[in-house]
């Protein structure tokens, strides 16, 4: 498993949703302007469902461009104003004391830790701009030295690599884009990939796989952490029993089967719109 994997997933991704999304806001942007987009790729559905004598499907077709954008909008927006309360509700239970203490133990210069009164036991990173590893007295509590810096470690790689921002985007994707099913392969399979690379870095930096095996388990046995109606990478809350056998077998490289339907259903739509790409141009 590599980065160049998680990569790819993540580029083909944005690739595939970029166009679809630009192409049905230009559309949208176009009926309310008034503006003529002459390469606009649901502007080529209409003309081609006209040739056909489909025409009333044309509302389906606008009803359907509509519904992507609002829910898109949607889900974006209730993003926002749930990372947005529960930024104002971890700074409520906010430990100065230790929030300092761990910023100067890790030299972060940006106050990137930030340590909350809590008897649960979680460490996450959230925020897509500037993320923070958010950490609770509960974990620091069960922990020893050398296995709270294994999960720091693991976490920090999620906030290096912005994955909450690209764990959204993905989540965005395959739900708003449905009709692509590849997305949603790539969704999942992204986050374990992440999982195991931000494992492999905290091993890599310790040099032993004892403290990050064994503080996932204490975390296990503690109880997994609710899920939060917001994007974020959690320690211990992803693919626990694959990374464990990882762990154990780190030679191991298991391959995965791209699911063939799914992948050559969204390439057959992806191709219908480089088709209708192509005719625009003619």
């Amino acid at each position: 498993m590599t980065k160049r994997q998680s990569s790819l997933m993540f580029i083909v991704s944005l690739v595939i949703s970029g166009t679809i999304f630009l192409q049905m806001a230009l559309y949208v942007i176009s009926m309310l302007a008034g503006w003529n987009v002459k390469f606009n790729i649901v502007e080529v559905c209409h003309s081609t469902l006209k040739a056909f004598g489909l025409s009333s499907l044309e509302y389906v077709l606008d009803a359907l461009v509509i519904y992507t954008l609002l829910f898109s909008l949607w889900k974006l927006v209730s993003q926002l104003i749930y990372a947005t309360r529960m930024k104002k509700r971890f700074q409520q239970y906010k430990e100065k004391v230790l929030t300092i203490e761990m910023n100067e133990t890790y030299e972060s210069k940006n106050e990137d830790f930030l340590v909350i009164s809590y008897p649960g036991t979680f460490a996450i990173t959230m925020g897509f701009i500037h993320p923070k590893i958010i950490v609770t007295t509960g974990l620091i509590s069960l922990l020893t030295e050398d296995e709270l810096n294994a999960v720091i470690a693991h976490e920090n790689y999620h906030k290096v690599n912005r994955d909450p921002l690209k764990i959204f985007l993905l989540s965005l994707f395959s739900s708003t884009l449905g009709y692509i099913p590849i997305l949603k392969w790539f969704n999942q399979k992204y986050r374990i990939i992440q999982e195991v690379l931000a494992d492999e870095f905290a091993i890599e930096k310790q040099e032993t796989s004892v403290n990050l095996g064994s503080a996932l388990l204490k975390m296990l046995k503690v109880g997994k952490l609710e899920k939060m109606p917001f994007a974020y990478a959690s320690f211990a809350d992803t693919s626990v029993n694959y990374r464990i056998e990882y762990m154990l077998n780190p030679l191991t490289d298991v391959q995965w089967k791209i699911p063939l339907k799914d992948a050559f259903l969204s390439f057959a739509i992806f191709i219908l719109i480089c088709i209708f790409f192509i005719y625009a141009l003619a």
